[in-house]
């Protein structure tokens, strides 16, 4: 049987946790950060744990972690 291919765009967006849970970073801090809150821009620095439901399909696009 063949290799499985890495989804290399998935590859560079999520990173898969030791219990095999999918983390990523959060959206909405590259431009217009003036406008949001200094506490706004902390929480959004911080990783993510996917949800439940979106987590298969990426688990799929990495085969192996």
């Amino acid at each position: 049987m063949p290799k499985l291919k890495t989804n290399k765009g998935a590859r560079k967006r999520f990173k898969l946790t030791a219990k095999g849970k999918v983390k990523h970073k959060r959206a909405y801090l590259r431009h217009i950060l003036g406008c949001k809150s200094r506490r706004q821009k902390r929480h959004l620095r911080k990783a993510s744990i996917l949800g439940e439901c979106d987590a298969p399909s990426i688990r799929r696009l990495l085969p192996y972690g």
